[in-house]
């Protein structure tokens, strides 16, 4: 049985003062214990946000591939870990595209992770004029079969499908879309790890989920969470998350 996992990834907001909102989050992490809550907060308050997590899990936004070096700017899986998260997204859409990080370079930076002793979320998904043009699924499939390490073990590894055109924009795909992505995802999991550790792995949706539209993509068999931006900035928006995927169980 796999848990539900929401996560919250604040992405570059947030100050010492929005760790009130992480207080509320812990309480609703504590009244629904069957879901795995997590926020990603700027590496600034990493640190910070440790001290008020309560039940919440707390995890980085990014992770460099080497364990030290000239890499100005950078963080490595041991700095992550000793600033208290234990979990990191790689692969984000908006590093892809702004940072044109590669598919070779995100399973680098999953590795580093993993053999760090943390979970990497790492994350896939389409652009919208991929999406217009029918080639979704391969573009999915391709990035699956080219970040997520052939090594990874399902408590080290979460997927998250991210269509790039629904991130922030209030847009959504189809519930039919969304089941067929995360079918296909599981099935290329299956190829790649075998299919019992595929059957383990969670796959989160990411892309404007919202305490509107959470209950219904959560209900997809194949939907293990999700990965939430906005709606994560606040207890009062990512509350009402937290309560659907428990709900649905």
């Amino acid at each position: 049985m796999r848990r539900t996992l929401i996560a919250g990834n604040w992405k570059m907001n947030g100050s010492r003062a929005a760790l009130a909102e992480l207080a509320g989050m812990a309480n609703a992490a504590a009244e629904h214990p069957g879901v795995d809550v997590v926020v990603c907060p700027p590496a600034t308050l990493i640190a910070a946000s440790c001290d008020v997590r309560g039940d919440v899990i707390i995890g980085a936004q990014d992770c460099h591939a080497a364990a030290a070096g000239p890499y100005t700017g950078c963080l490595s899986a041991a700095m992550l870990i000793e600033a208290g998260a234990t979990l990191s997204i790689v692969g984000h859409s908006e590093r892809r595209t702004g940072q044109h990080e590669t598919d070779a370079e995100v399973r680098a930076k999953a590795i580093a992770v993993m053999a760090a002793g943390m979970t990497a979320i790492v994350c896939v998904g389409e652009t919208e004029a991929q999406r217009d043009a029918g080639d979704a699924m391969p573009v999915v499939a391709a990035q699956v079969a080219g970040s997520v390490p052939d090594e990874a073990t399902a408590d080290r590894l979460v997927v998250a499908y991210e269509p790039l055109w629904a991130i922030g924009t209030g847009r959504v795909p189809s519930i039919a879309d969304v089941t067929e992505m995360h079918a296909m995802i599981r099935t290329r999991l299956a190829a790649k790890l075998g299919a019992e550790t595929a059957a383990a792995v969670r796959i989160l949706y990411g892309g404007s989920m919202n305490a509107g539209n959470a209950a219904a993509l959560l209900a997809v068999a194949d939907v293990d969470g999700g990965l939430v931006g906005g709606a994560s900035l606040t207890a009062d928006a990512f509350v009402p998350i937290i309560r659907a995927a428990a709900a649905v169980g």
